[in-house]
């Protein structure tokens, strides 16, 4: 690794020549300048870390050289020196014109050394996030999605092309990778952006409300309808409406929707006309909508109506290397909302949300620097301001990823205990399953099958003696499959 570049601007020779050498002593690279104007010359030419100047300087004092290096090049650290200084000196140094640290001639050679060091840290995780802001402002962002990940630059390039239809987009993914994000991205680059966009989350509305919600309701219509209420699709009739968590919706409710959907009418509750809607229909959900069509759950010309266009948004476990552009974006949008200072992250803090392994997603990233801007007293997220949250969790994945079995164990034993795993770790989707053991999902279902036909499933589902329980596994939903 290159050394670290200190610049020294002093007007007394040998002050300079003797921190030069000190300097080369422990391992940094140094430029000497005799005043504040050639100083600002060989920061140019030399793009040091750090700037150590005297504040008595001919031409252009210590402090005129501070302004004029936040102005031109901000990720620089100036520490100030000065003969004969004053609190007050101190004070406006610090407070007043943005100085990294204050010293006083003759200085403490320890307190410089560690004072050194961490301005040279500084600077260098301001001049990387720098970087990542320009990389946000060039290439890193569509909309309101950040990343420069290949999966993401693929779901841009899917953005662009469904945005100018108004055919319906089913956008499937996990809990947190941004699927509302995203609509709202498809709404504000269609030709639809000066309309309406309408979300309704399908799971947190009973079915009793949801009708209602969706289609409306006519004064009188049922105990409560005190006057007239449109729903969303009336709300958002020439714009977008989202239909978050679709295959949580009811059985009866899914027929009416797509009635709806074929009509391009919408008729209240209680009422007796039906009103024409222009509504383009985007929805979302975080299972398998086709392993929800054999379950049961949801209709299958439901989804074949909605799915004319599908967008699978990567989990933040295969996009981690837009972890940096990420953190770096929700940094300055939190501290903005929480007039916070904080600004920068540490290398030490972004190898440690790379560490992580992410199940929550974007939503659980953001609650993570959410806490470290609000607890963060300065410009920089250390790794102890994501503290106590278990960001280090190598250990404990690979503990999750492996079976313990005894030597002897019989085959078939192994194999089962190896799907049920497989089913546990994949939430039990059992497509991703099949994909994970390279088997087809037939196959699966008959070794299920066959499981609880010999009481194998059902002791593991009231939590057997081999402790691999398996959400959502019942006998009813294996039967219905």
């Amino acid at each position: 690794m290159a050394k670290r570049r200190i610049l020294i601007v002093d007007d007394e020779p040998t002050t300079a020549e003797g921190l030069s050498e000190l300097l080369k002593g422990w391992g940094y690279d140094t430029m000497l300048a005799a005043d504040g104007l050639s100083g600002l010359q060989r920061a140019e030419e030399f793009r040091p870390s750090v700037i150590l100047t005297d504040v008595f300087m001919p031409r252009l004092d210590g402090f005129g050289l501070l302004r004029e290096i936040r102005e031109r090049q901000p990720e620089i650290a100036v520490i100030l020196l000065a003969g004969r200084g004053t609190v007050e000196m101190a004070v406006r140094a610090i407070q007043e014109e943005g100085a990294y640290h204050y010293f006083e001639k003759p200085f403490d050679f320890a307190k410089l050394r560690l004072m050194v060091e961490r301005a040279v840290e500084f600077a260098e995780a301001r001049r990387d996030n720098e970087t990542l802001r320009r990389q946000l402002r060039d290439r890193g962002a569509f909309g309101e999605l950040v990343g420069a990940s290949e999966p993401m630059r693929q779901i841009y390039a899917l953005i662009e092309q469904v945005a100018p239809s108004s055919a319906s987009v089913l956008l499937t993914g996990e809990s947190g990778t941004g699927k509302e994000l995203v609509a709202r991205t498809i709404h504000s680059i269609s030709p639809r952006r000066d309309a309406a966009f309408v979300a309704i989350n399908c799971s947190a509305i009973p079915d009793t409300l949801m009708e209602s919600e969706l289609f409306g309701h006519e004064k009188g219509a049922f105990t409560g309808a005190a006057a007239r209420r449109l729903g969303c699709f009336e709300l958002a009739n020439g714009g977008t409406i989202l239909l978050d968590e679709i295959a949580e919706m009811s059985h009866s409710l899914q027929a009416k929707l797509l009635r709806v959907l074929e009509e391009r009418k919408v008729r209240r509750l209680g009422g007796s006309q039906e009103t024409p809607v222009d509504v383009r229909v985007l929805a979302a959900t975080n299972r398998d909508p086709h392993e929800s069509v054999r379950a049961g759950t949801f209709r299958e010309d439901l989804l074949y109506r909605l799915n004319v266009i599908t967008l699978e948004l990567p989990p933040l476990r295969r996009r981690k290397e837009d972890l940096p552009l990420l953190a770096q974006h929700l940094v300055a949008q939190l501290a903005e909302r929480h007039e916070r200072p904080a600004r920068l992250m540490s290398p030490a803090a972004i190898e440690a949300l790379r560490s992580h392994h992410w199940p929550g997603n974007v939503r659980e990233l953001r609650n993570v620097i959410e806490r470290a801007v609000i607890i963060c007293s300065g410009e920089v997220i250390e790794r102890h301001h994501l503290a106590p949250y278990p960001l280090d969790q190598r250990a404990r994945a690979r503990s999750e990823d492996t079976i313990m079995l005894p030597v002897g164990t019989p085959i078939e034993e192994v194999e089962r205990q190896m799907i049920l795993r497989t089913l546990q770790k994949t939430g039990n989707n059992k497509t991703r399953a099949a994909e994970l053991l390279q088997i087809s999902l037939k196959t699966l279902h008959n070794k299920l099958r066959a499981y609880r036909e010999r009481g194998l499933l059902q002791d593991v589902e009231e939590g057997g003696t081999q402790g691999t329980n398996v959400p959502g596994v019942s006998q009813d939903s294996q039967e219905s499959q």
